[in-house]
């Protein structure tokens, strides 16, 4: 089961940031050589509801989501969700170049039992060429990410409780590194937006950010 952390096309998405702590939601839209926060609000969550980065009580955390995007004012229902914590596993495989995707994924799948200590049939996995492999001539790099699937299934179910699609499902860890520091100093506070408070808020929205930038990737 292939779910897309690198290959899910995304149109203009909503970046939902789901913590132990709480919700940050967070809408970003075009602005000229940069980007413009159009919305975003947070909403903290009671202790119980995420534990480590699993889900644990559904309801509650779609209900959150809500009062997020209700006081946002965000009517934007594709959505960017991450998966965390230690049920992702992240490795970089060196493969014959020239194999088409699909030798890829067989290749992967084949060897997947040296890098992920879960059954094949518990995982959704998927892979991103990186380029030449810098120790192996005629070999690339390939980055293999794994995540247990309930994770990524209780992402989605509580989305779509609270009414959102989950066009993306990425990995917290990249979202955040697609935040460099030249991409923060092309995000500007849009119209209605705060400067001050948006100032204030910018460094805990960051994953939330990040996940919104997978609309212009």
């Amino acid at each position: 089961m292939r779910k897309g952390f690198f290959r899910r096309k995304a149109e203009t998405v909503l970046g939902v940031d789901i913590q132990d702590s709480g919700i940050n939601v967070l809408e970003l839209a075009r602005a000229g050589e940069g980007y413009a926060v159009c919305a975003y609000a947070s909403q903290p969550l009671p202790g119980h509801a995420v534990v480590d980065s699993n889900i644990v009580d559904l309801e509650v955390v779609a209900q959150t989501i809500s009062k997020a995007l209700f006081r946002a004012q965000i009517q934007v229902t594709q959505a960017a969700v991450a998966v965390a914590g230690p049920a992702v596993i992240s490795r970089v495989v060196a493969l014959e170049a020239g194999l088409e995707p699909d030798e890829m994924e067989q290749r992967l799948r084949c060897e997947a039992d040296q890098y992920i200590p879960y059954p094949l049939d518990e995982v959704a996995i998927d892979f991103q060429v990186q380029g030449p492999s810098a120790h192996e001539p005629g070999y690339v790099d390939v980055l293999l990410v794994a995540c247990l699937k309930e994770q990524v299934e209780a992402r989605e179910a509580v989305l779509a409780m609270a009414g959102l699609v989950a066009r993306v499902v990425d990995v917290e860890a990249f979202a955040v590194a697609r935040m460099t520091d030249q991409v923060v100093a092309r995000i500007a506070p849009g119209s209605g937006i705060n400067s001050a408070q948006w100032a204030a808020d910018a460094q805990g929205l960051r994953v939330a950010c990040g996940l919104a930038l997978r609309s212009f990737d």
